[in-house]
């Protein structure tokens, strides 16, 4: 984590799931690939290390366009430290918030882990008794007016399940759209997504830039988030799998955004209210 910090990176940090082990001891296995788990939707925030202390460390607060998200004190979380290709995993505890002089808005501190695992290389960097990444639907943007409806139909459907009003039965509309795949929702944060995609998969990025894309937020939240995306930028892992940064694109429909800000609120306060486990108490604190 030192090196990190040196480096200016960042961690990857998530709300640990209902019935995880308390325990600050990590199982080595098993790892498995996301797509096994495809369904779920624990988002993972790349936050920046702000400074490191000897038994915290203090990092920026969640933001996604604009918008910071809450992580409440006492929360357990799971997280990653990512170093070129290598990888390790941690167990930690949100403490509170802070502001300091010269940083953007809310940090948060959390507590430094005793102990991190390095990650099996071809896998992904939580386990899954941890944490299950969304499988996102992904289609090219043919035309990008089309989104349009696609968009008013998507948060109609929002409104209704916040009203708790039943949806409509007329099928939402798509936009002009090519092949669907698929990707890993790998983080969230700024303004957009970091997904990672199959090598059956990626050759479509020599041909398009613009996405559409629909996030599932689980069970508990039925309506996806549905945008569009500009690819950012992409690399390959030892795999061959290709990780691209996605921008999300409101120039159609401004309106949007807030949609969107509002579904990762929801979903954000959602898994928080959830009974869950803290971690373990530090023996010093005993």
């Amino acid at each position: 984590m030192q090196q990190v910090f040196e480096r200016g990176g960042t961690l990857e940090i998530s709300v640990a799931r209902v019935g995880t082990s308390s325990s600050s001891s990590i199982p080595a296995h098993p790892l498995v690939d996301p797509h096994e788990v495809a369904g779920s939707s624990d988002l993972v925030w790349r936050l920046k290390i702000v400074s490191l202390e000897e038994e915290s460390v203090l990092v920026e607060a969640p933001v996604a366009l604009g918008e910071t998200f809450r992580i409440d004190d006492g929360i357990a979380l799971v997280g990653a430290i990512t170093i070129g290709q290598n990888r390790w995993k941690f167990r930690s505890r949100k403490v509170s918030d802070e502001r300091l002089a010269g940083t953007r808005g809310v940090c948060m501190r959390l507590e430094l882990p005793d102990t991190v695992e390095r990650c099996l290389r071809r896998f992904v960097r939580f386990e899954a008794a941890d944490l299950q990444l969304p499988s996102v639907s992904i289609w090219p943007l043919l035309d990008p007016k089309t989104i349009v409806a696609a968009e008013i139909a998507n948060e109609e459907a929002f409104r209704c399940f916040v009203d708790s009003k039943p949806p409509s039965n007329i099928t939402a509309p798509m936009p002009s759209v090519g092949p669907k795949f698929t990707a890993t929702l790998m983080n969230v944060g700024g303004g957009g997504v970091g997904l990672r995609v199959e090598p059956q998969d990626s050759a479509v990025f020599g041909r398009h830039r613009i996405f559409w894309i629909e996030i599932p937020l689980g069970r508990d939240h039925p309506v996806p988030i549905a945008v569009t995306g500009k690819v950012v930028h992409t690399h390959l892992d030892s795999s061959q799998r290709t990780y691209i940064g996605v921008s999300f694109d409101f120039t159609f429909r401004l309106a949007h955004q807030q949609i969107v800000v509002e579904q990762i609120q929801r979903s954000m306060q959602q898994v928080q209210n959830q009974p869950r486990h803290t971690t373990a108490p530090n023996p010093k604190d005993l």
